[in-house]
């Protein structure tokens, strides 16, 4: 059994069972590939992977586990990588983040520019997708971070950590109805068409709760996952925005914010990381630019905690900031 044929089959598990695919992304032959994982299943005594002729067609039962535990071998080789480079050169290596536009549009501008400034040899990527996505990549191993609002608690192998709270805002056009509103209210809202997030997007499920709870169906007639997006289209009259706080500002021409904080229960940001990862010292320096609050000290007493009553309770104490 060899470390490169876990990998292949890993791989091709992740490339939904495309050989031809998965022989790309590691820069080597499909023929290579399919004859490494017959090895290895001649080894072991169990095929892991069904097939219809030449083809793949699904991973077996007894693949499944040989997986599970093939993702947990080859996450712990990382993890040896990770500390070799951290003792070999702290401020050389990569750091890949997984997040929502919104987030990566207006939460974290500023918190990059200032990473790249202290630690230039780090090569920064970010992914943009949907929670679920962005959760994925993170349990997988794809991303050293996941940073969203929602979903990231329907992984039970990654360590989430809060880093702020979070309201919405109202966007209209300008001399619309609901600017001459003294005290805005949720019915105020609710007699206007709805453009806002899709549904899993940047705390949508809050802004559901908060109607149903309230007897309310809102008339939903348009959803992306851009606040950008949402913006244009509230210009053009289709219907009334709502949108994350942070994502309005001075410079949005046409349109008017109205803080609508008081009519939604608050959401809450939060960052995650595989459980078993080793951090770098710049991966800490990260997670505490990004939420000042999560020390390396904190950090590592949430990964010495896995009871999640444990960690709600810890993180129960700490005042989280809003924006």
């Amino acid at each position: 059994m060899k470390l490169q044929q876990l990998r292949y089959i890993w791989e091709v598990a992740r490339h939904d069972l495309n050989v031809s695919v998965t022989a790309q992304s590691l820069y080597t032959s499909q023929p290579g590939i399919s004859k490494q994982i017959r090895l290895l299943e001649d080894e072991l005594g169990v095929e892991v992977f069904s097939r219809s002729g030449k083809h793949l067609t699904r991973v077996t039962p007894a693949g499944e586990a040989i997986l599970n535990i093939v993702g947990e071998i080859l996450r712990k080789v990382d993890s040896i990588k990770q500390v070799s480079q951290e003792y070999s050169d702290e401020h050389r290596g990569s750091l890949s983040i997984a997040t929502t536009h919104t987030q990566a549009r207006y939460a974290l501008p500023p918190v990059i520019e200032d990473f790249i400034k202290k630690f230039p040899e780090v090569a920064l990527h970010m992914h943009q997708g949907t929670p679920i996505q962005i959760s994925e990549m993170a349990a997988d191993g794809t991303v050293d971070f996941a940073i969203a609002t929602e979903a990231l608690e329907l992984f039970g192998d990654l360590v989430m950590m809060p880093c702020y709270r979070w309201n919405r805002s109202v966007i209209v056009p300008e001399n619309h109805p609901l600017c001459q509103v003294s005290v805005l209210k949720l019915e105020d809202v609710a007699r206007f068409p709805i453009v806002t997030y899709v549904f899993g997007f940047t705390g949508r499920s809050k802004l559901d709760d908060a109607f149903i709870n309230h007897g309310l169906t809102p008339k939903v007639v348009f959803t992306a996952a851009d606040a950008d997006v949402i913006k244009t289209y509230v210009r053009l009259g289709l219907g009334v925005g709502i949108v994350a706080k942070m994502a309005c500002g001075p410079a949005d021409e046409g349109i008017v914010s109205l803080d609508a904080s008081h009519l939604f229960e608050s959401s809450v940001t939060k960052i995650g990381f595989r459980k078993g990862t080793f951090l770098r010292g710049y991966m800490y320096e990260f997670i505490q630019r990004f939420a000042p609050h999560l020390t390396k000290d904190l950090v590592d007493e949430v990964i010495s905690r896995p009871i999640r009553s444990e960690l709600e309770e810890l993180f129960a104490k700490i005042d989280l900031p809003v924006y």
